[in-house]
């Protein structure tokens, strides 16, 4: 089937104004965005932009999706080419550290941000970006417990204990990092994390 002309740009455009999006919201919230904002800075027509998302909020929610997908790619997608166990868990970490040095977003963690914004809110955006993090939390997780079932750590591992340090210990580095510049958080994290997976990983 051919593809409606206005269809594909439409598409176009939308991909335009959310990888803008994210990019603002990562460093102002996602409370720095606006249609007409966005329409004026992309020499967009404001109309145009008002029918792609209609509100706001939709704006929003669209952002946090697109963050999401982008995320993904650069986070879970390489991390699940590697074979699952203790080879899949420092992917992992390194690859989420990675995305954050490499300022995939300029404001860092796109999700960290977001939700230090959001989390105190109710609402359909709160419940988006805490629906995320808490996928990737969870994600963190499951990787450790793969982990374990292979044999590569040790039994007596608390696995979610363990998650949770991880997670953490990446979340330190991107904080300190946007709040102070300079890449030595991300270097402490790697040390930090690698010397808990030796210390945990059997013999």
């Amino acid at each position: 089937m051919p593809v409606d002309g206005r269809v594909a740009r439409g598409d176009a455009t939308r991909r335009i104004v959310l990888r803008r999006a994210v990019d603002i919201a990562s460093v102002e919230g996602l409370e720095g965005l606006s249609l007409g904002r966005l329409a004026t800075e992309l020499e967009l027509s404001k109309s145009g932009v008002f029918a792609l998302f209609g509100s706001k909020e939709e704006l929003q929610l669209a952002a946090v999706e697109t963050a999401s997908a982008i995320f993904a790619e650069n986070v879970i997608g390489p991390t699940l080419e590697v074979e699952r166990g203790i080879g899949r868990l420092r992917a992992l970490c390194a690859n989420w550290l990675d995305y954050s040095e490499r300022r995939v977003f300029p404001g860092g963690c796109f999700f960290f941000n977001t939700g230090a914004e959001f989390d105190a809110r109710t609402g359909r955006v709160h419940d988006a970006v805490a629906n995320a993090s808490r996928g990737f939390a969870e994600f963190i997780r499951a990787t450790v417990v793969e982990a374990r079932k292979a044999g590569h750590l040790r039994e007596s591992v608390d696995v979610t204990r363990l998650a949770f340090e991880l997670h953490a210990l990446g979340r330190a580095a991107n904080a300190d990092s946007v709040m102070f510049g300079g890449t030595e958080p991300y270097a402490l994290a790697r040390a930090a994390i690698t010397e808990r997976l030796d210390y945990c990983q059997s013999t």
